[in-house]
């Protein structure tokens, strides 16, 4: 006795066929949906994740940006007495050049840098007028004269430099 081992395909047989192509496809579609969303999520996860960086970084760098911005004072009360006692020597004046020289080692150790742009052309985005006069000695628009010095914490400005202004006739 033999037996045909190969069978006709019965019309059961035939109507699923399309019925699992079509599931097939749907299953695919959904495979193809659900690695979009994957891709997606885990791109918002990266973004996420660099926006918390760069915003622990911003914190780091301006975290002493109010001390800093209270020690200018003390700053301007150094150099100003410096400037009073003009070429006197002595250990007043040697203690007091030391201790302007530490604070302002640990400023710039910090990120503080001065703006004395005496001789410059006057940068509203890093100047203050306060006046502005006639000097054939200086082009117009450049700074005649610093009042107070301005200062930058790493690149932003924390205090305009007062000046004077030249102009020209």
């Amino acid at each position: 006795m033999t037996t045909e081992s190969t069978q006709e395909p019965t019309e059961s047989t035939a109507a699923e066929a399309p019925q699992e192509s079509s599931e097939l496809e749907s299953m695919r579609a959904e495979l193809a949906r659900i690695r979009e969303d994957s891709l997606r999520e885990r791109a918002e996860l990266d973004n996420q994740r660099k926006r918390l960086q760069r915003d622990v970084d911003l914190a780091r760098r301006f975290a002493n940006e109010r001390l800093l911005g209270d020690l200018l004072p003390v700053i301007d009360s150094l150099e100003a007495g410096l400037a009073a006692a003009g070429n006197d020597t002595g250990p007043m004046r040697e203690g007091m050049e030391l201790t302007l020289r530490q604070l302002l080692k640990v400023a710039a150790d910090n990120g503080l840098t001065a703006v004395d742009p005496a001789g410059k052309p006057f940068d509203p985005e890093h100047h203050q007028a306060m006046s502005m006069v006639e000097s054939p000695a200086h082009p117009p628009g450049h700074v005649v004269q610093v009042y107070q010095k301005g200062w930058l914490l790493n690149e932003r400005l924390l205090r305009p430099a007062l000046v004077v202004v030249s102009r020209h006739e």
